[in-house]
């Protein structure tokens, strides 16, 4: 039987969610929409009688805010909504993952006090009541398709009333399963061109190199009939292949044999893999000065020393390619799937905090200037944040930093990075904690959730740039309820050590964890028809490539699976034996005991050609705009209203930061608690002085002028907010995430090898100075070649470097905020302003560029360093900021802000060389502080500060004023008209 389950809003109360709706159409489309009621759906395809159905919907609603309707039946305090115009009813479309519904599975079994059959079946969705006598259909619609849903993965239909008023089709998106367990053959003794077209059509993303090594491979593959395999490759074996060798998993580009040639000064350098010359080398030569690094570049996370009873995990992801498809689903799946890399870290870490950052085109930009093909950034950008809140938060986890990040060359790839801190025992039932190990004979368990068609080719998928023909079943939507009953499970298994091994089930699905734990142990043998499927029909091929959610590997031994089973069971938690381990070198791959891959682990893993690449760099150059008639006051208020630098005040407080309690210095800070801090402090545990710090910094607009000093002042950006926070660098470390524009010289990227060089040069900024600032990095990330074709236009991301730090806080009680805390108190600044606008927030603003780009005196940046954490630990200071993105114009404002302050600033005492009066309040200099200080700490504050540049600026003022006195005279500024630029931008958006 089918039934129909209405919960409807009581007409008595607001509905949040349709005024929110209506909010939002009258102001990005401006129809005549006067009302909107929403109402949830429930169709439940299952052997219910009707009372059963009743029953159901009794638990389902909430008896004070909603009622419910079965058919006829109705709760006693239902009353239907007013008849409306049109009816939008939004669902998923067929194999999509559906949490509501799931969930409400879940719970109807527990109504009935059964489990619900294979074939029984429970789908969500929501419906729209519009109320406009002058609303037309075509205006419904473009509601239900522009904002509504996202058609890729939703069905949408619209109903006048009075057809709605008739009946209401029901929502059956069923699977219809064809056949499952089919595998067919390559021949790939065909022509070069042929080799590639099987290449595009399968989305295999491999070059014609790669495909006639495979070629050749499979020429000289030996014993393939003793397994009842012929010479071609099967789909399967391509299929792994094409995953293991994809730019995603195998960072071919940053591998690469690399000419490197500087035209400027005519520097020659062969480079042999950017990744082992630069970033693992930096790395491991500060891993012999310092005593803290206990697992890097070798997991899914780095992992560092932080006591005596527990290490730090801490990975950065990006999920670039399926949010631009689909923002919820590609948002939520980066914040679960990296949740899952410190879950398989080690032995397994306890997830402690959510990181976020996004970099967009703007949520104003005009419709007409969206390429055909791509979603508008207001929408993406609410996709991508409800899809972060609702897989972080819901998994029990905090966001302990966030940013946004606005320039139009994402419109056509949105940047979406997610990460995850993670606290890993020393000790784990006996074994280190961050260790790990397979023996031949471990029996391969995959935990969590089922295989479906979500993901397939997401590993290669991320491999291209965006394009008409990008596969939409790349798109998967994360479960954070199914993870989180699997954390919990993992944190039991682990107590008890069930598990030798465990990684997580993410680009490549099985086809990647097993084919890497393999690696280890030199061989496995698997069936996947042992898999656990969503439905029926799934080929063998797509069950080990599927990157369907909430998965993990083990590897258990034989006489711990009986535990390890009923563990599970009693944690609600699936698991299933799909073979073992064993030494033979052969990923050898069955279904229902019949072979469908055959590869030797050498070739699977070594067998990939190296690219050889050219990289050529000439420094380009850019006119200086006139600053002669701006004026300093007026530009500072216009600044504080730009997108980069405003508060996302109203996004951010959806995510929830006080999860676990354990918050000290917030995401946003001050009086009123609306201005935005330099890093955030979080204890480790409940009442600990012990805590880390994390900070981020990104800086994609220096790389128009060189990012070799966009990744020194990243660097540099990212380690100052750990100290403007009190921290000290002594225990830091970085992470770095690469997206780059596809830097391969082609036809249709003619400068290719100047974004090679490009990437070079930021990888040999990473090396200096991490190995400068003894900053290593413990993990990282690349993404390249996001560019988009969509539309016809070809829009390529500025190449963008994210540096996230974190660091280890001895006494959190020390921590430090940017807010003026005392009228009377003096105003500092440390460090030397240059004149150095080049990429700066402010020739944004006035549509330039310019050349000079901040530089990085390492020395003196370390120096400035070490005295103002030895202040800050002395507790000298009442408030400390490091000025980023529009230079100490904007981080007086903001300290004046956060204080609900007024400043007194002298602009000729602020240490400066060479500088105009515009340049000293808009340069944007590295290593530079701002700091207040009581007057009776005056003297013991600036011996602390001995040996580097400072000088006394000004005051705190009671009145709520920035008065900035120059040369030209003395400008006040009302707070009221700071703030009012900040917090109104974003507001509400």
């Amino acid at each position: 039987m089918n039934y129909r389950i209405e919960i409807s809003p009581l007409p008595q109360w607001s509905d949040a969610r349709g005024e929110g709706v209506r909010k939002q159409i009258a102001k990005f489309f401006g129809f005549p929409v006067e009302k909107v009621w929403s109402r949830d759906v429930y169709t439940v395809s299952a052997s219910l009688t009707e009372e059963e159905a009743r029953r159901v919907a009794s638990l389902l609603y909430n008896p004070v805010l909603q009622g419910w309707r079965v058919g006829a039946a109705k709760s006693s305090n239902f009353e239907p909504l007013p008849e409306c115009d049109y009816l939008v009813a939004v669902g998923f479309k067929p194999g999509v993952t559906d949490n509501v519904g799931r969930s409400a599975r879940a719970a109807v079994g527990d109504i009935l006090g059964r489990k619900l059959r294979e074939d029984e079946h429970i789908f969500s969705s929501t419906e729209y009541l519009l109320y406009g006598p002058k609303l037309t259909r075509e205006e419904a619609e473009t509601i239900g398709s522009k904002l509504l849903a996202n058609e890729l993965i939703q069905s949408v239909l619209v109903l006048s009333g009075e057809e709605a008023a008739n009946g209401i089709p029901l929502n059956l998106p069923m699977v219809n399963g064809r056949q499952g367990g089919e595998v067919h053959e390559y021949n790939l003794e065909v022509p070069d061109d042929q080799l590639l077209e099987i290449s595009r059509k399968g989305i295999l993303a491999l070059s014609l190199e790669e495909m006639k090594a495979i070629q050749g491979y499979f020429r000289q593959a030996q014993n393939r009939e003793k397994y009842g395999l012929g010479h071609n490759p099967t789909d399967v074996e391509l299929e792994v292949l094409a995953q293991t060798w994809s730019e995603h998993c195998k960072h071919k580009i940053f591998s690469a044999k690399i000419d490197y040639e500087n035209l400027e000064n005519g520097e020659k350098q062969e480079i042999v893999s950017c990744y082992k010359t630069f970033i693992q080398k930096s790395t491991r030569e500060i891993a012999d000065k310092v005593d803290w690094l206990v697992s890097v570049f070798s997991d899914n996370a780095g992992v560092i020393d932080f006591n005596d009873k527990i290490d730090l995990v801490y990975k950065v992801e990006t999920h670039n390619s399926p949010s631009a498809l689909d923002p919820y689903g590609g948002a939520m799946t980066g914040i679960v799937g990296v949740n899952r890399d410190p879950l398989g870290t080690g032995q397994g870490a306890d997830l402690l905090i959510n990181v976020w950052g996004y970099c967009l085109g703007s949520p104003f930009t005009d419709e007409k200037d969206v390429p055909e093909g791509l979603l508008h950034p207001r929408r993406l950008r609410d996709g991508v944040h409800k899809g972060v809140i609702d897989g972080g938060n819901q998994s029990g986890i905090p966001y302990g930093n966030g940013w946004e990040y606005f320039d139009e060359r994402y419109i056509g790839k949105p940047l979406v990075y997610c990460g995850t801190v993670g606290t890993l025992p020393k000790m784990v039932h006996g074994v280190r904690g961050a260790s790990k190990t397979i023996k031949p004979g471990d029996l391969i368990v995959m935990g969590g959730g089922r295989i479906g068609k979500d993901g397939i080719h997401g590993a290669t998928f991320s491999s291209e740039e965006l394009h008409k023909d990008s596969p939409v079943q790349a798109v998967q939507i994360g479960d954070p309820i199914t993870q989180k009953k699997l954390g919990d499970f993992i944190h039991e298994a682990r107590e008890r050590g069930l598990y030798r091994f465990i990684t997580d089930n993410g680009a490549g699905g099985l086809s990647s964890s097993v084919g890497e734990m393999a690696e280890l142990c030199n061989g496995c043998r698997m069936d996947l028809a042992l898999a656990p499927v969503k439905y029926a029909g799934l080929q063998p091929w797509e069950i080990l490539v599927s990157e369907a959610q909430e998965r993990m590997s083990f590897a258990v031994p034989p006489e711990k699976i009986d535990e390890f089973r009923q563990l599970a069971k009693e944690r609600d938690v699936e698991v299933s034996v799909l073979g073992e381990f064993t030494d033979d070198g052969k990923f050898h791959i069955q279904y229902n005991g019949r072979t469908v891959a055959l590869l030797d682990i050498e070739f699977m893993h070594g067998g990939l050609p190296r690219l050889s690449l050219r990289a050529r760099w000439k420094a380009p150059h850019f006119p200086e705009p006139d600053l002669s008639s701006r004026k300093a006051g007026e530009d500072l208020v216009a600044m504080m209203g730009r997108l980069n630098i405003c508060s996302d005040e109203y996004k951010a407080r959806q995510y929830d930061h006080e999860v676990k309690g354990l918050s000290v210095v917030k995401p946003f800070i001050g009086k009123c608690r609306d201005v935005a801090g330099d890093a955030t402090v979080t204890m480790v545990e409940p009442l600990s002085r012990e805590g880390v710090i994390l900070s981020s910094a990104i800086l994609p607009r220096y790389s128009d002028i060189d990012t070799y000093h966009m990744t020194a002042s990243c660097i540099d950006l990212g380690i100052r907010r750990v100290v403007a926070v009190g921290g000290k660098i002594d225990r830091t470390a970085g992470l770095d995430n690469f997206c780059w524009p596809d830097p391969v010289q082609s036809e249709k990227t003619p400068d290719g090898e100047y974004k090679l060089a490009q990437l070079v040069r930021a990888n040999q900024a990473l090396a200096d100075y991490t190995k400068k600032f003894m900053v290593p990095c413990i993990s990282g990330k690349d993404s390249m070649k996001n560019d988009s074709t969509r539309g016809g236009r070809k829009i390529s991301i500025p190449p963008s470097l994210l540096f996230s730090v974190i660091s280890k806080m001895d006494d959190v009680t020390k921590a430090v905020t940017p807010d003026a805390k005392k009228a009377g108190d003096l105003v500092y600044v440390i460090g030397m302003t240059r004149p150095e606008l080049g990429g700066s927030e402010y020739f944004a603003m006035l549509g330039a560029t310019g050349n000079n780009v901040p530089k990085v005196d390492a020395e003196r940046a370390l120096a400035t360093y070490r005295a103002v954490s030895n202040a800050t630990d002395a507790e000298l200071v009442h408030s400390l900021t490091t000025p980023a993105l529009g230079g100490l114009g904007v981080a007086f404002a903001r300290v004046a802000m956060a204080g609900r302050l007024g400043l007194e600033i002298d602009l000729g005492a602020i240490p400066a060389e060479n500088c105009s009066e515009l340049e000293v309040l808009f340069s944007e200099s590295n290593s530079r502080f701002v700091a207040t200080v009581p007057p009776e700490k005056k003297q013991e504050f600036e011996t602390m500060l001995a040996g580097v540049v400072f000088a006394e600026v000004g005051k705190v003022i009671p009145e709520q004023k920035l008065v900035l006195r120059g040369s030209r005279g003395t400008e006040e500024i009302p707070l009221e008209a700071l703030l009012r630029e900040y917090k109104g931008t974003l507001d509400q958006i």
